[in-house]
C-alpha cells in the first residue's frame, strides 16, 4: 500500500512538473512569437499630370483639394479600398467598394483578389456626397455595400492596392510578373519602391496608348461598345510585403 502511495505521489509530481514545463514552454513560445508587419511604398500620378498640382504622397485632384481646403465641403464621389493587418492573428481584413481593389501574390501566383462592384459598365459602386438638392440625381452607395474579406497572410506575401487607373490599363499577368519582382525585398525598400514606380509608370503610359487593347477596352467590347486604347485616369499604387 505504501509503495502504491509513494508511486502515486511520484507520478503526480512528475505530471505536475511536466505540465508546468509545457505551460512554461507555451508561454515562452507566445512571448517569442514574431508578429507580421508590412513594409510598404507608394507611387501615383494624377490624370492630368502636365497641368495638375502634385504633392508628395497625394495623387489626384481630390486628394490635393481635400488637404489644402480643409474648411470647404468636399463634394463628389469615390471608390474605396481599406485593408487592415491583424498582427496578433496574422490576418488581413479588407473592405472594398467600387473598382479600386487589391491583389495578393504568394509564391508567384495570385491567392486573393478583390472583385470590382459595378452598377453597370463604367459605373462602379461609390461613396458620394452630392451638392445640396441633387441627392436623387447621384448614385450613392453605403459603406455596408462594400465587399469584405478576411484571409491569412504569410511572410513574403506581396500585396498590391491600387485604383482602377491601374487595373483598367495593366493586365493581371503583367501585374503578377511585376509583383514577383517584389518578393524578398522587405529589407530593401528602395528596390521595392522601384517596382511600385514601374507599375505606376506602366499604367500611366498604357492609359494614353490609343492603339492598345487594354482591360478597359476589352470590358467595353463585352458590353457592346467598340472601343480600343487605354483609359486615362488618376493612378495610385500601394505595394506592400508581409515581413516578420
Amino acid at each position: 500500500m505504501q509503495s502504491i502511495f509513494w508511486t502515486g505521489r511520484l507520478l503526480s509530481r512528475a505530471l505536475r512538473n511536466g505540465l508546468a514545463s509545457i505551460s512554461s514552454a507555451a508561454e515562452l513560445n507566445v512571448f517569442n512569437k514574431k508578429h507580421p508587419y508590412l513594409v510598404s511604398v507608394v507611387c501615383g500620378f494624377p490624370k492630368d499630370i502636365a497641368n495638375g498640382r502634385t504633392r508628395k504622397g497625394q495623387f489626384g485632384d481630390d486628394a490635393w483639394f481635400a488637404t489644402n481646403f480643409q474648411n470647404a465641403d468636399v463634394i463628389g464621389s469615390s471608390t474605396a479600398c481599406v485593408m487592415i493587418l491583424d498582427r496578433n492573428e496574422s490576418l488581413m481584413r479588407a473592405a472594398n467598394i467600387g473598382d479600386s481593389g487589391y491583389m495578393v501574390v504568394r509564391g508567384g501566383r495570385v491567392v486573393y483578389r478583390s472583385h470590382e462592384q459595378q452598377h453597370y459598365f463604367n459605373t462602379p459602386y461609390q461613396l458620394s456626397l452630392p451638392p445640396p438638392g441633387h441627392d436623387r440625381n447621384v448614385l450613392s452607395d453605403r459603406p455596408e455595400s462594400a465587399d469584405t474579406a478576411e484571409f491569412p497572410v504569410e511572410c513574403d506575401d506581396v500585396i498590391l492596392v491600387a485604383t482602377d487607373g491601374v487595373f483598367d490599363n495593366v493586365p493581371e499577368p503583367v501585374l503578377v510578373a511585376e509583383m514577383r519582382r517584389a518578393q524578398g525585398l522587405a529589407a530593401d525598400p528602395q528596390k521595392l519602391q522601384s517596382v511600385a514606380n514601374s507599375i505606376a509608370w506602366m499604367a500611366r503610359n498604357l492609359s494614353f496608348d490609343g492603339c492598345y487593347m487594354s482591360p478597359f477596352a476589352k470590358s467595353a467590347r463585352q458590353n457592346g461598345i467598340d472601343a480600343i486604347g487605354g483609359k486615362p485616369d488618376d493612378i495610385t499604387v500601394l505595394l506592400a510585403i508581409v515581413a516578420l
